[in-house]
């Protein structure tokens, strides 16, 4: 299947690495978003992650790279709804999205373990009765739907300071087509069946609920499968797009096999992201590109997914994951149907 490619940044800075501050984080995922869309990659997804030296506020960022690029789909894998107002939500994203040219592709999620207790509640959020954060998530999730059709819901001012058209006033800037290029970030297969039902595109990471004890990508690939079910069954009219996250680094020169040659997490490992959640984390790939096309193969999600993000080691630099992002592109793709 051929499949889009792109990278997925975290961001992360420390005074230790050659990403030193926040500022590095920024203006260096923008300078490889450039270089990615040079060497054919096809997407430039951030992670955000608050209260963390880590990226965190998309949409400048999303906006300068729509700015400074001409075709590379833009996006996040993803943000945290229960820390977002999705009104004001919706006017950044609607501006971003209408400044990189309709290359907008908005992965939102209830959200993961956090950096500190309860962080939306600073934030001024906090679930209504009988809610948990994760409904609140949601609801924020739909509400943010809600609003992206661009129908008009707010009373005009009888004596406004600008005219008005005619009608109940929606919120500006408004991006036609932005609401079919919203995407779910889902841990479980129950999360996914949902995000099919409201018209979602799926983003599915690294990490899931372990729902039955098989290997990551099986349970991956079967949540896959039962996200198509749930769309086809309420009876949408486009095709959705589904992706997957993974690290992948081919052992193509003495760099790679310095940072990545020794054995890691070739296995799938096994943690709780909270006291109840037993999670499964899918293992990293790291071969020489002959025996890392022969892993890739009997990847089941992979195979079912339209969409690849190549979690990348931004800390190492722009010019190390641009080769990173080359590597996949020139010796693992080809092989295996997906250029």
């Amino acid at each position: 299947m051929k499949k889009k490619i792109g990278f997925l940044s975290f961001g992360h800075w420390s005074p230790q690495s050659r990403t030193r501050s926040a500022a590095d984080a920024l203006l260096e995922t923008i300078d490889l978003a450039q270089a990615a869309e040079q060497l054919g990659a096809d997407g430039a997804y951030v992670r955000v992650h608050h209260f963390a030296r880590q990226l965190a506020s998309p949409f400048p960022l999303l906006a300068a790279i729509g700015a400074r690029t001409k075709r590379i789909e833009i996006g996040t894998a993803v943000i945290d709804m229960r820390y977002e107002n999705p009104l004001y939500m919706a006017e950044d994203a609607g501006a971003a999205d209408l400044i990189a040219g309709g290359r907008l592709q908005l992965g939102i999620s209830r959200g993961s373990p956090e950096q500190v207790i309860d962080g939306w509640r600073y934030f001024g959020y906090q679930p209504a009765e009988g809610e948990s954060d994760a409904d609140m998530g949601r609801r924020h999730a739909e509400v943010l739907l809600d609003l992206l059709r661009g129908q008009g819901f707010a009373q005009p001012n009888p004596r406004p300071m600008f005219p008005n058209p005619p009608g109940l006033l929606r919120l500006e800037p408004y991006s036609e087509g932005l609401r079919d290029r919203i995407w779910w970030g889902a841990g479980s297969n129950a999360t996914a069946v949902w995000a099919a039902k409201l018209g979602m595109n799926l983003q599915s990471s690294t990490l899931k609920n372990d729902e039955t004890g098989e290997p990551f990508h099986v349970q991956q690939a079967a949540q896959i499968r039962a996200y198509r079910d749930a769309w086809k069954e309420a009876g949408h009219t486009r095709t959705p797009r589904v992706s997957v996250s993974r690290s992948i680094f081919p052992l193509v020169d003495d760099r790679d096999r310095a940072y990545f040659g020794r054995e890691g997490q070739q296995q799938d490992q096994i943690g709780y992201l909270d006291e109840q959640t037993r999670a499964i984390f899918g293992r990293s790939y790291a071969a020489e590109p002959d025996a890392l096309i022969e892993q890739l193969k009997a990847d089941e999600a992979l195979a079912e997914a339209d969409t690849l993000l190549l979690t990348i080691p931004n800390q190492l630099g722009v010019d190390y994951n641009a080769h990173v992002i080359e590597a996949v592109l020139t010796h693992v793709a080809p092989a295996l149907g997906w250029r």
